[in-house]
């Protein structure tokens, strides 16, 4: 008799819903310097047990800004913290880790 293989229970995947057509656009955040920042770097963000919600900026060499999200801070309120943490470490080498905790 030939083996069946197991059924592999998966998860269902996540879609994002298209934005009606009645919907007007989004509202556009003024970020200048992550904007600035992709060019050479990258953002994440995400959430990271057991921290929760985390937004980090980074570029070739360093870990400019490690944020964690605050409760009830809505995500252009966390892109804003960002925009400033990264502005921070651009102009005056000042890097904010919120993430890792001092010694």
């Amino acid at each position: 008799m030939e083996r069946r293989p197991k059924p592999v229970s998966r998860r269902p995947g996540r879609r994002v819903d298209p934005r009606p057509a009645s919907q007007p656009d989004p509202v556009r955040l003024p970020l200048p310097h992550i904007e600035e920042l992709i060019e050479f770097g990258e953002i994440m963000l995400g959430n990271k047990y057991p921290i929760g919600g985390v937004a980090v900026a980074s570029d070739e060499h360093n870990a400019l800004a490690m944020l964690v999200r605050r409760d009830g801070e809505t995500l252009a309120q966390l892109l804003t913290r960002l925009d400033q943490a990264v502005a921070r470490a651009l102009d005056e080498d000042i890097y904010t880790d919120e993430i890792n905790p001092r010694s």
